[in-house]
Order: structure tokens, then C-alpha cells, then sequence
């Protein structure tokens, strides 16, 4: 796990494209160069709409940069930096390996990195200590499963594939098993990268959620929704399909260093109410970070 110093400072290169869509209203802010009045209030927020934040999320921001007062600029932005965080924070999360084994389902459409995600979990949660079960449940992508199983090699994780094409609920149902009764910790669940408007495939998903509860009572016990933060606002839609048909209860948000919307993060939290777990910033295997709201605040508005 990374340290926390280094968790900071790789948000705050992830972030570089994001922050700098902000930095010269809110720079201008905070530097003293102008005062907190309403040409610096719409620069400030035409960047946070550029930046994906979303309309309603920059309204109410705004709203909290007046309340600030005009001033005290630097007070501003401290007060602006100090919200971001507060709303990237929506209450404190269960703790999690409370079940053994801890069961995660991996949603979300096609391209967005779930499969490398599954793998880098793996890796982050192995070592930490913790034996997983990577569980190849997308048995409609060619080659999903021969890509999974190089990354539970590479994570030193089990690995679970059925028959191309078969039933993912049989798959997920066999891995299960197989993990209770080898003991092991958790098991990531890979599952078909599905568009949100295909309803059959997104009540397959609700059907693997009933197979996952009737095999061990209480899971899945975390469903995470991998989101690609290059695609901005226009993954709100999949993240409301996706809440509906999985519960889900927690969200990755990857591609973050090569976009300059990261801001949809603060979006997409006040969308679902569901915390970010982790954020990706880079493609290699070590670039899945716990995700810190302080962090992220500070990474995409600076200093």
C-alpha cells in the first residue's frame, strides 16, 4: 500500500490536466490579483463546468465561495478546498474484510479498465497480505479471461475461469466455492463489461448478485463501478443503470491522469452517494490508488 505522502503526490499528478483547467481563476483568487467579485465569480465557475464538476455541484460551490466573502480571497479558496473534500467524503465506510471470504463484484461498460482494475486490486489487497480468488466471470469478451489470468499471476492471486461462454452465474457460483473451501480472503469478480441500456445483460448482473447471496448470506458484499474519468459527466447515466440493477456501493475511477475533467468526480458522488475507493493514475500495475478526499482537494486546486 502506498504511503500516504506519496498517495498525495501522485493524486497531484494525476490531477496536473484538471488543475489546470482551475488554476488561473482560482490562482488569480487566491493570489490577491482580484477580489472575490462577479467577474471572478463566473471565471471561477466556467472552470469548474469545464473541469465536469456539474452544473448543480458548481452552483452550490459557488454558493459557498460567496458565503466566504469577498474580503478575505485566500479564505476563499481554503473554504472552497475544504468543501470539495467534505463532498468527496459522503460518510465513513464499513469496514471491509469483515466476511470470509470478502466478496467483490467488478462492474461497469466496456473500455473503462475493469479487468485491469480486478487485476491492480488484487495486487494492492495481496499486499496488504490478503489471499484472493480473482473470479473470471466474463465469459463473453474474447480473451477476458486469458487477460485476467496474467494479471492474478502477476498479483500472485488464485484464478477462476469456466467454459467460453458459459453461464457467468455458474462461474461465479464454482469460484465461490472453490475459494470457502481453500479459506482465502477475498474474491474479485470480474464481470462482463455491459452496456447500461441492455437490460438483459444489466439483469444478469441482478442475477449474479442473488447467486452471490444464496452461495454466501450477506454478499456481494462490495459492489464497485469502475468509471472512466476521460468520458466526464457522460458517465452519470451509467452510473444511475448501474446503481439500480447492482447496489452499488463503492466506485474506481480511472484514466485520471489523461483527462482534464477529473472534476466529475464531486458529480458523480453527489449523483450516487457512494464513496470513491480508488482512483487510477497511470497503467501500470502499481498506479490504483486508495482514494483520499483531503488529496484529491488539494491535487485539484493546488496550493
Amino acid at each position: 500500500m502506498a504511503e500516504p505522502s506519496s498517495v498525495r503526490e501522485r493524486l497531484r499528478r494525476g490531477l496536473r490536466r484538471t488543475r489546470d483547467v482551475l488554476n488561473t481563476p482560482v490562482g488569480e483568487l487566491v493570489g490577491g490579483r482580484r477580489g472575490l467579485d462577479a467577474d471572478a465569480v463566473e471565471s471561477i465557475e466556467e472552470a469548474l463546468i469545464g473541469a465536469d464538476v456539474g452544473l448543480a455541484v458548481t452552483e452550490q460551490l459557488i454558493g459557498v465561495l460567496r458565503e466566504a466573502g469577498a474580503d478575505s480571497a485566500g479564505g476563499a479558496r481554503e473554504r472552497l478546498r475544504e468543501e470539495v473534500a467534505r463532498r468527496l467524503a459522503p460518510g465513513v465506510a464499513p469496514p471491509a474484510f469483515r466476511e470470509r471470504p470478502w466478496v467483490v463484484l467488478v462492474v461497469g461498460v466496456n473500455g473503462v479498465g475493469k479487468t485491469t482494475t480486478v487485476g491492480k486490486l488484487a495486487r494492492v489487497w495481496g499486499a496488504e497480505g490478503r489471499s484472493c480468488l480473482v473470479c473470471a466471470a466474463d465469459t463473453f469478451r474474447a480473451a477476458a479471461a486469458e487477460q485476467l489470468e496474467v494479471w492474478a499471476s502477476r498479483a500472485g492471486a488464485a484464478f477462476h475461469a469456466g467454459a467460453p461462454g458459459a453461464d457467468p452465474s455458474a462461474v461465479l457460483t464454482d469460484g465461490l466455492r472453490a475459494a470457502r473451501a481453500r479459506g482465502l480472503d477475498v474474491v474479485l469478480v470480474d464481470t462482463a463489461g455491459r452496456l447500461h441500456t441492455k437490460s438483459n445483460l444489466m439483469t444478469e448482473l441482478a442475477k449474479m448478485r442473488r447467486v452471490a447471496e444464496r452461495e454466501l448470506p450477506g454478499a456481494p458484499h462490495e459492489t464497485l463501478l469502475v468509471l472512466d474519468a476521460t468520458i466526464g459527466s457522460n458517465g452519470l447515466s451509467q452510473a444511475r443503470e448501474f446503481a439500480r440493477a447492482a447496489g452499488v456501493s463503492g466506485l474506481v475511477l480511472t484514466k485520471l491522469d489523461g483527462t482534464a475533467r477529473g472534476g466529475v468526480a464531486l458529480a458523480v458522488v453527489a449523483e450516487l452517494g457512494v464513496p470513491i475507493r480508488y482512483v487510477g493514475v497511470g497503467e501500470g500495475a502499481d498506479d490504483l490508488l486508495p482514494f483520499d478526499a483531503g488529496a484529491y482537494a488539494d491535487g485539484l486546486l493546488g496550493e
